[in-house]
This record gives structure tokens, sequence and C-alpha cells, in this order.
């Protein structure tokens, strides 16, 4: 019985896990989305709004909207490598904190 219980919680911890590396995952691609949004923002400040466009309020909340969009794209299709660095480094420090939980409760369990 005990060691259906404990087979029962390693499954049930590794898919946890799964689902945690995965919120991981998705929170450094936002990231790196929003980061390099940023990093173009003045690309386009030196623009000239002549044209078909004509400037204004318009064309400013357009072009915020597709640098996000810009942003999203280069993050999903490889970026430049900093959510890879950003999900590396969570992990690490999620790994670390498991090791000490562990330790805690095994120190506890004496």
């Amino acid at each position: 019985m005990q060691l259906a219980q404990t087979d029962g919680l390693k499954i049930t911890d590794q898919l946890a896990a799964a689902k945690n590396t995965k919120r991981i995952d998705e929170a450094s691609q936002q990231f790196e989305a929003v980061f390099l949004t940023e990093m173009m923002k003045p690309m386009f400040e030196g623009l000239s709004t002549d044209g078909m466009f004509g400037g204004g309020k318009g064309e400013e909340i357009f072009r915020s909207l597709l640098l996000q969009e810009y942003g999203k794209k280069v993050a999903q299709t490889g970026g430049i490598g900093l959510s890879t660095q950003i999900k590396a480094e969570l992990l690490r420090q999620q790994a670390a904190l498991s090791q000490t939980d562990n330790s805690v409760s095994a120190s506890l369990k004496r």
C-alpha cells in the first residue's frame, strides 16, 4: 500500500513539474517579447508620419500594436536567446528550492 501511494505521489509531482515548466516557458517567452518590443521602439520613432496614415493618435496606437506583434513573432521564432536563458535560470532556482524543501521535509521526519 505504501509503495502505491509513493508511486502516485511521484506521478503527481511529475505532472505538476511538467505543467510548471510549460508556464515558465510561456512566461520567459512573453518577457522576451516585451523586451524586444521595447528595443524596437526607437527604430520607429525617427520615421516620418507623412503619407498614407498622416500621423496622429491612430497611427501611434497602430504602431504600438504593430511593435507588440513584431516582438511576439521574433520571440516565437527563436528571438535573441533571452527566453532560453531566463527559462534555464528559473528552472535552476526552482530545482534549488525543491532541494531545500526536500531537505527540510527529511529533517522533520527524523
